[in-house]
């Protein structure tokens, strides 16, 4: 059977099950590579604020001439902007070019304190983040409820939340998360959030799914096995691993020929991703993205690989 090309989010709508990330997207290479994957087939763009190339990318949206009604487009509030929802999303809106989202997220369950340092990445004296510990992410969240509720997001769901995080915030929502963007391969797999959130009817997004220099994933011996067995590229199998599984995937890419080829999804047997599942708990386990918030999120592999006790 054939994979999905789209999931159905729990408010109804459909999202296509490989999207285009534009993290680490240089501005003056992110329009175009926009452009050309929305002219090549692609129809979900992920984007941020704080990725500083929204402007770019709303560019190269109109650029492609793909209407934007054909476009599902997710964003994310910045950490300093959790005080303001209204704020970041309308800069977001203003900087894409666009009068509404399909999705829009909590980019992270920290709050940064802006002061004179930065805008967006404020240090203390003794150069920690400013990071408001004290925040009540419930508080974020019931804003992000507000502008559910006024029509300019389709949906809303939150990015890099552990489950003891999704477990407070469930004492307070009125409206569960659509979607947890988090990163997720191989080496990570992230097995018990996945069937946390698969219970709760939160649809899983992977960020990082290629891994990334200090995670050489596409380079691993089992990968590039099963890669050779199906007769594709270790690429190929890592965003079809996320498909099979039920997650979206959103690899990133600037270069034309690995954008068209990044959209391709095979079925993979029971038996590959078995293999890919086992991975991590055979040693390989590996997390890329650990920003020094200062505490560990709720993660117990955010610091390192947890040891099994004998």
């Amino acid at each position: 059977m054939a994979p999905p090309t789209h999931f159905t989010l729990n408010t109804g709508a459909k999202i296509p099950a490989v999207g285009l990330g534009t993290w680490q997207s240089k501005p003056g290479e992110v329009r175009s590579a926009v452009a050309y994957a929305l002219k090549d087939g692609y129809r979900h763009i992920d984007a941020a604020l704080v990725y500083g190339n929204e402007t770019e990318v709303g560019q190269g949206i109109k650029d492609s001439g793909v209407p934007r009604e054909e476009i599902f487009i997710t964003s994310k509030v910045w950490n300093t902007q959790q005080d303001n929802v209204k704020v970041g999303l309308e800069k977001t809106l203003k900087d894409l070019d666009v009068d509404y989202l399909d999705l829009y997220l909590v980019h992270w369950p920290v709050r940064l304190v802006p002061n004179e340092t930065s805008e967006l990445f404020p240090l203390n004296p003794d150069g920690t983040r400013a990071v408001d510990r004290s925040w009540d992410q419930s508080e974020t969240w019931r804003q992000m409820e507000e502008i559910y509720k006024s029509g300019k997001v389709k949906a809303i769901g939150v990015a890099n939340w552990s489950i003891p995080y999704l477990e407070e915030l469930r004492k307070k929502w009125t409206i569960v998360p659509a979607v947890n963007q988090v990163e997720l391969h191989p080496f990570l797999p992230q097995h018990e959030l996945r069937a946390y959130c698969d219970k709760l009817g939160i649809l899983l997004e992977a960020y990082s799914p290629l891994g990334s220099t200090g995670a050489p994933i596409m380079t691993d011996p089992d990968i590039q096995k099963i890669a050779e067995k199906n007769g594709v590229s270790a690429a190929t199998i890592l965003i079809s691993y996320h498909v099979n599984k039920g997650a979206v995937v959103l690899p990133k890419s600037v270069t034309e020929e690995r954008i068209s080829s990044n959209r391709k999804v095979i079925e993979l047997s029971k038996e590959d991703l078995d293999v890919l599942d086992q991975l991590a708990a055979n040693g390989k386990a590996k997390r890329i993205n650990t920003p020094l918030w200062g505490f560990d999120l709720g993660y117990d592999d955010w610091y390192g690989p947890v040891k099994k006790s004998s």
